[in-house]
């Protein structure tokens, strides 16, 4: 029964969700800002084609 008390298997557990979030938010973030310049762009390229 050294199966039930062995933790080894949790910490890997741990460790690959630790990682997951370490790789996937900052792509996350990257996204919405990239979403959100764009629109900004659009919205002043619009702003000075009407200003001309």
């Amino acid at each position: 029964m050294n199966f039930l008390n062995d933790e080894d298997g949790a910490v890997t557990v741990d460790w690959v969700v630790l990682t997951a979030a370490i790789v996937l938010l900052p792509i996350a973030a990257a996204l919405a800002v990239a979403g959100g310049a764009g629109d900004l762009t659009t919205e002043i390229s619009s702003s000075l084609t009407v200003a001309e």
